[in-house]
């Protein structure tokens, strides 16, 4: 699509003359003959730059600048002058003007400005999207769930955000780290300043330190040019440290000096640089026992943890799964371009009934294989991968006793009375006859196991 463009000079045969040339050269003009006839035309179409005369009866051209920063301080304003105008031209530069061409001009020289002007626009534009996009895509309306552990998690965001205090996301993996992470940077006053994060475990140990704070060039064998670190990106950011209980005791030094000193030394250098970064760190271990066997610093891990959020596992949360599968399904099928209904109720309580090791990532990919495999608008249990209904753990398959007997006790009795309920079309008395337990019996079970009740007609 050709880029618009909006012609503004009181000549009418420069307009014309201009209005011609610019669509030669494949752009959209449009022409107005007065600086308060831009301002109309700006009101109601989209435009990517503004090619304008400086001087002009009713409103000047810096005069029209002004008011075109005012309302819309990206656009690219290029003034198109006399020779005994240039000195207006330049303060109109320190005004917020891209550029000005003198008359009289070549076609050329006018290409060449305006795509220069028009490059530096779309990469604004792109950027002003981007960073919507991602303030939308962690806003609070993206944190999905109503249970009790969640709503914690939900409120506890909500209290850090404003602050700088340091913070540490404990929780499993797949339970949303990095999610929560980035969603107290694109609500805090940092917001438009970068977010950085790093996996601690994925780095190679010799490598980490470079990559978190830099090298200077002949530092080590390799490093054939200088380098900046992680930290100098998030400069007035936030750099997300993501497993940061597989991080090296060397390394953890280094970090403990940043976070003391705000300051920190690129490898093979010794110049000191200062660093302004709010540092948010999440593991999948117990810190605490890593600290006890002296495997994690422990004032490293105080500096840390001076804001605690413990993030749920999914199983944890059973009661979100239903909106949990709503969101990520709507997300999925809209990337995919196939067009879904939903879960059906029977799917959602197979879904209900599975434990998720892998927690939401787990769920996410068990959505996404759902909706490819669907030959019906409403996604049903025939849809769902085999292993949701015999999640077996790998020692029971091979005779021996399951990792946690408790945890698998509950899920087969979740299993027998979801299948009876599903059976029964959601009628308990009849699941409960089904199972050979009492209707008061099946009754506490199903509140134990949190489990939801839908009933549908029978077929």
């Amino acid at each position: 699509m050709p880029h618009t463009i909006l012609l503004v000079d009181d000549e009418p045969k420069m307009r014309d003359v201009l209005g011609a040339t610019l669509a030669d050269l494949g752009y959209r003009p449009l022409v107005a003959c007065s600086g308060p006839e831009a301002l109309e035309i700006l009101g109601r179409e989209e435009v990517d730059l503004v090619l304008s005369d400086l001087r002009m009866p009713k409103m000047t051209g810096r005069e029209l600048l002004l008011e075109i920063k005012r309302k819309q301080p990206n656009l690219p304003v290029v003034f198109i002058t006399a020779y005994s105008s240039v000195k207006d031209a330049v303060q109109a530069i320190k005004e917020g003007a891209f550029d000005y061409i003198g008359k009289p001009f070549e076609i050329e020289e006018l290409d060449a400005t305006l795509k220069n002007a028009l490059q530096l626009h779309d990469v604004l534009r792109d950027n002003q999207r981007l960073r919507e996009d991602l303030e939308g895509r962690y806003s609070f309306d993206n944190l999905i769930g109503n249970s009790p552990n969640f709503r914690q998690v939900i409120a506890a965001i909500g209290e850090v955000c404003e602050s700088r205090a340091n913070v540490l996301i404990q929780g499993e993996s797949g339970t949303g780290k990095e999610m929560v992470a980035r969603a107290i940077h694109f609500n805090s006053p940092r917001k438009a300043r970068p977010f950085v994060a790093i996996n601690c475990a994925a780095i190679p140990e010799t490598l980490l330190e470079s990559e978190l704070f830099g090298h200077e060039k002949g530092a080590f064998t390799g490093a054939v040019s200088n380098r900046i670190g992680r930290f100098a990106q998030a400069d007035q950011g936030t750099i997300f440290l993501d497993e940061i209980g597989d991080m090296p005791m060397a390394v953890q030094a280094k970090i403990l000096r940043v976070l003391q000193e705000r300051s920190f030394e690129p490898v093979g250098s010794g110049q000191t640089r200062s660093v302004d970064v709010r540092i948010i760190a999440a593991t999948n271990h117990n810190l605490r026992e890593a600290v006890r066997r002296g495997q994690f610093r422990e004032d490293l891990y105080y500096r840390l943890n001076v804001f605690p959020i413990a993030m749920p596992a999914l199983r944890d949360r059973v009661g979100d799964i239903p909106l949990l599968v709503q969101h990520l399904s709507k997300q999925i099928s809209n990337t995919m371009g196939k067009r879904i209904a939903g879960f059906s109720p029977a799917a959602l309580r197979a879904m209900s009934g599975y434990p998720w090791p892998g927690n939401i990532r787990e769920l996410q990919n068990c959505i996404e294989r759902a909706i490819i495999v669907a030959k019906q608008p409403l996604v049903d249990v025939g849809d769902l991968p085999q292993y949701l209904f015999d999640p077996r753990d790998g020692r029971a398959e091979n005779g021996g006793p399951p990792a946690d007997l408790d945890q698998e006790l509950e899920r087969q009795e979740r299993r027998y009375i979801l299948q009876a309920l599903d059976q029964t079309a959601g009628v308990q008395v009849k699941a409960a006859e089904l199972l050979g337990i009492s209707e008061r019996s099946l009754w506490h079970r199903i509140k134990k196991l949190d489990l939801h009740i839908v009933k549908r007609a029978a077929d």
